[in-house]
């Protein structure tokens, strides 16, 4: 006989919602991991003391956690599988017969008292802390890296960079990102980067960045910046740039300084791209941080044309002084000052000449100079980061460190394929921080939850 399914008529229902949630779903690791011990106590400045009782906090954060680490982009979308999926439920906290905030509640809070209260910081921080206490973070090896990711601007509405005027904008009347890009403008990842102004300026979110980096179409983007730590692609430190070089170099320098003032680690070594490269940044390393570059340089010193290159020639650096092939020795000066202070060797690019009765009596001069009198090299300010740079390069160590840079590309690619982070959904700075900042919260919590899974301590257990 063919069975029929009706709901039983029972006003007193026993169900336990913690049994419904399979125990290798991804929520059940990533509970374990997620700090929000401070949330409260950190955003209760920001809450009245009168009035009826707000939405918890903890609850944002917990759904905003779930549309992250599962890819859904959709804030609307959101709040229904929240309320239909009984996994999200009790990962929120929420029971059985607990009420889903409405979509629009969800975004004021968003771009409110949590940005107001840089609390997504303070969950990512917390997440790489419980990193580090995992053992995940090595502390010996980083990597840095920018990834782009299209603004949510429509290309078509935006203005040339002749017809543009910051100046003429009034604050009082303008959105909210444009008046974040006006907030930014000395900013040194954004405004203040470089003074080369875009070719053209989004109307709805000036902050981003008009390039065709991608060698494809040109489109409005902001870079993602990661330090990750490359013994388990932890990410320790997520910063939001313009899409320049210097702002993600100096984003690079940014997330190494506040790593170890968050966490007391400082890497032994840093791997990264030639657009890292610069002479300026490598003597911060060397010099500043005491850390080793395992960086491509761009070198345009090797001659091609059979002719002696720089690196023919060596370097004195007591005295000031290269010398050739032949023995000879290029300087700088060769004067005589009473006052010694006026030998001393001066800033920025010097230039090291031989003399011409030298260079004409010289058997190799149709090999070092055979179109000019004389033979001169040029040197810059940092050479001697370059040099270092170029030792490193040259450590049986280089190849390893070139690989576990692919590290950081591997996780940009996570971000835009798996979490669907290829179009951002917030506008200006202050958004797009925060996204990057919950991606960042997401992938460490994976991370997490694939490496110390519950389900093998159990085993362990037993």
């Amino acid at each position: 006989m063919m069975g029929v399914q009706e709901a039983p008529a029972r006003l007193f229902y026993d169900f336990d919602l913690e049994a419904h949630v399979p125990a290798n779903h991804i929520l059940q690791e990533v509970d374990r991991f997620l700090d929000m011990g401070t949330v409260r106590h950190q955003l209760a400045p920001h809450y009245s003391h009168l009035g009826r009782p707000s939405i918890d906090p903890e609850l944002i954060v917990r759904m905003l956690v779930i549309g992250y680490v599962l890819g859904i982009r959709s804030e609307r979308r959101l709040c229904d599988e929240v309320h239909l999926n009984l996994a999200y439920r009790w990962f929120c906290h929420l029971g059985i017969d607990g009420k889903v905030p409405d979509h629009s509640t969800f975004s004021r809070y968003r771009h409110g008292k949590f940005r107001d209260s840089d609390l997504l910081r303070s969950v990512f921080e917390a997440t790489v802390a419980r990193c580090i206490s995992e053992g995940l973070v090595g502390g010996h090896g980083f990597a840095v890296d920018a990834s782009l990711i299209e603004a949510d601007v429509d290309r078509m509405n935006s203005t040339a960079q002749s017809e543009w005027d910051a100046s003429a904008i009034d604050p009082d009347d303008a959105p909210r990102a444009v008046r974040e890009y006006l907030d930014v403008l000395d900013d040194k990842a954004f405004g203040a980067s470089t003074p080369v102004k875009p070719k053209f300026t989004s109307h709805s979110d000036p902050a981003s960045q008009w390039t065709a980096a991608r060698k494809g179409p040109a489109i409005f983007c902001y870079s993602n910046n990661y330090l990750i730590d490359t013994e388990h692609s932890v990410i320790v430190d997520v910063e939001a740039t313009r899409s320049v070089r210097q702002a993600e170099v100096g984003a690079a320098q940014t997330m190494i300084d506040r790593t170890e003032e968050r966490f007391s680690i400082t890497p032994d070594w840093l791997v990264a791209d030639t657009a890292y490269g610069s002479a300026e940044n490598l003597a911060w390393l060397t010099k500043k941080r005491n850390i080793i570059p395992f960086i491509p340089l761009i070198d345009k010193s090797e001659r091609t044309d059979g002719t002696f290159s720089r690196s023919d020639f060596d370097w004195d650096e007591e005295n000031d002084r290269y010398t050739c092939p032949e023995g000879q020795h290029l300087l700088q000066s060769r004067r005589n000052y009473s006052d010694l202070r006026r030998k001393e060797p001066k800033t920025g690019r010097r230039r090291y000449r031989a003399t011409k009765a030298v260079c004409d009596a010289c058997p190799s001069k149709p090999k070092c100079c055979p179109n000019t009198n004389t033979r001169f090299i040029g040197r810059e300010e940092h050479e001697g980061a370059r040099d270092f740079a170029r030792l490193a390069a040259k450590s049986p160590f280089n190849p390893k460190a070139q690989a576990k840079r692919k590290k950081v590309e591997m996780l940009f690619a996570h971000l835009k394929r798996i979490l669907g982070l290829g179009r951002l959904r917030l506008r200006g700075p202050c958004g797009v921080r925060d996204e990057f900042t919950l991606a960042a919260i997401a992938q460490n919590l994976r991370k997490l939850a694939k490496l110390r899974p519950k389900i093998a301590e159990t085993r362990i257990a037993i």
